[in-house]
C-alpha cells in the first residue's frame, strides 16, 4: 500500500471527514445561537449563564431554604418520589446518566431471571451508542429481535430462536425517526414477552413526548413494563441525569448497583432542580410540541414535492413524536452547508441538526420542534424551505 493512500476516514487531501466537517461544525453551532428563527432552541445549545438562569424558576418547584443534599437524600428523594408518582411506579431512584441506568436495571433483572440474555432491538441505543457496554460492563449479552428500522413485532418476540430473560424497548426508537408502536401493538409485544417468561424494561428516554401518539397517561403506558428508564434532559432540557422506575424491592437494588458503578454523586442539586423545573414547565407543553411538529412536518413534506426535489421524505408522517427525520439525495456536507448559508444569509435556521450521510448521496436530518417552533405557522415552513432549496441548488447546480 503507498504511503499517500488515506486511510478509512481519510481525504486524499490528508483531512479527515471530521476535519472537514469541523468549521462547518462551528459555523452550524453559531448559527443555532444567533438565528433569529429557529424551530427549536434546545438548552444545550445555549451559553453557561443562560442554563443556569434556569435555575431562577427552582424557587417555583421547591423549597430553596432546605438543606441541600449529600448523596442522595433530600431534594433527590422529592425528585425520585415525584417520577414514581408520574409514572405510577412504586419507586425510583436518581442517576447521573442514562447508560448507568439502564445498565443497572437490566442487570438487577438478569440476577432475577437467572438468564443475562437481553432481547433489544439492533438500532436500540445500548447497541448504537453505548460502546457494548452491557456485555463489556455488565456482563449482560445482547439478543437483537430485528434490524428493520421500526419497532418490534409480537411475533418477532414470540419466535425468537433463543431464551432470554429481558426484554428492553426503547420508546421511542430514535434511530429509525422516533418511531412508536399502536397501544394494540405495545400490549401485544408485551405479552409475547410474558409468554416466554420474560420481564419487560422500557427505554423511555422520550417517553414523556409519546402520550400523544399512544393515546395513553403516563402510568397506563409505564405500567405495561417492569421498569423504565426515563431522561430529564433529552426532552425535558435538565442539565443532565435519569430515574428508574418500577417496584421498589428493585430500586433499592439498583441503588446499590449505583453506588458501586461511581453513581452515588456527593451532591446533585443543581441537575436534580433543572430536572423538577423540567418536570414542571416542559412536561405539560409536550403534546402541544407533537401537534405542530405535525404540522411542520406536513409543510416540509408539501413544499420539498413542489420544489420538485427527487426523492425527498418526511419519516415518519405523520410524526409520532416532537421529533421526525428529513431525508434528502445529497451528500450530507452539500446539505449542512446550504443550512448554514441560509441561517447566514437571512437568521432563519430551518435544519439545526447535522445532516447525517446514510449512503452515496443520500443523507438524513432530524428535526425537532419545540417552544420556539410553536410560532412558525405552515407558511413560513413553507417559506423557509423554498429558501433552503435555493440555496440548495446553487450549491449543486441542479
Amino acid at each position: 500500500m503507498s504511503d499517500t493512500t488515506p486511510h478509512s476516514g481519510q481525504q486524499q487531501d490528508g483531512m479527515s471527514d471530521e476535519e472537514r466537517r469541523g468549521p462547518l461544525r462551528e459555523r452550524r453551532i453559531t448559527a443555532q445561537r444567533t438565528a433569529k428563527r429557529v424551530l427549536a432552541r434546545q438548552g444545550f445549545q445555549k451559553t453557561l449563564r443562560e442554563r443556569l438562569a434556569l435555575l431562577d424558576e427552582a424557587q417555583d418547584v421547591y423549597d430553596l431554604d432546605e438543606p441541600s443534599d449529600v448523596y442522595g437524600n433530600r431534594v433527590v428523594e422529592a425528585l425520585e418520589e415525584k417520577v414514581a408518582g408520574l409514572l405510577g411506579m412504586e419507586a425510583a431512584a436518581f442517576f447521573p446518566t442514562g447508560t448507568m441506568t439502564q445498565q443497572i436495571a437490566l442487570r438487577c433483572w438478569a440476577g432475577r431471571t437467572g438468564n443475562p440474555a437481553v432481547a433489544l432491538h439492533a438500532l436500540s441505543h445500548p447497541e448504537v451508542h453505548e460502546r457494548h457496554a452491557l456485555g463489556q460492563v455488565s456482563g449482560l449479552r445482547p439478543v437483537r429481535v430485528t434490524s428493520e428500522p421500526r419497532m418490534p413485532t409480537a411475533a418477532e418476540v414470540r419466535d425468537l430462536a433463543e431464551p432470554f430473560g429481558t426484554l428492553m424497548l426503547e420508546l421511542p426508537l430514535r434511530e429509525p425517526g422516533f418511531v412508536l408502536p399502536t397501544w394494540e401493538e405495545l400490549t401485544e409485544v408485551v405479552e409475547a414477552a410474558r409468554e416466554r417468561d420474560a420481564v419487560v424494561h422500557f427505554d423511555g428516554a422520550r417517553l414523556w413526548e409519546s402520550t400523544v401518539a399512544l393515546g395513553r397517561p403516563l402510568p397506563e403506558i409505564a405500567g405495561l413494563a417492569d421498569s423504565v428508564y426515563v431522561s430529564f434532559y433529552k426532552s425535558l432540557d435538565a442539565f443532565g441525569g435519569a430515574a428508574l422506575a418500577g417496584p421498589r424491592t428493585l430500586v433499592e437494588e439498583a441503588k446499590v448497583w449505583r453506588h458501586r458503578y461511581g453513581g452515588q454523586v456527593f451532591q446533585q442539586f443543581p441537575t436534580v432542580l433543572s430536572a423538577l423545573v423540567g418536570l414542571e414547565t416542559r412536561l405539560p407543553r409536550l403534546p402541544e410540541y407533537v401537534a405542530h411538529a405535525r404540522v411542520v412536518a406536513a409543510a416540509l413534506r408539501e413544499e420539498l414535492a413542489a420544489a420538485g426535489l427527487p426523492w425527498a421524505r418526511v419519516h415518519p408522517e405523520p410524526p409520532h413524536t416532537h421529533q421526525f427525520q428529513v431525508w434528502l439525495p445529497y451528500d450530507a456536507e452539500v446539505l449542512g452547508e446550504a443550512a448554514v448559508r441560509q441561517a447566514e444569509e437571512t437568521g432563519t435556521l430551518l435544519f439545526t441538526h447535522t445532516w447525517e450521510a446514510a449512503g452515496p448521496g443520500l443523507a438524513f436530518t432530524e428535526v425537532c420542534v419545540e417552544a420556539a417552533g410553536l410560532d412558525w405557522s405552515a407558511a413560513d415552513v413553507r417559506e423557509a424551505v423554498a429558501g433552503f432549496v435555493t440555496r440548495l441548488r446553487e450549491e449543486t447546480g441542479r
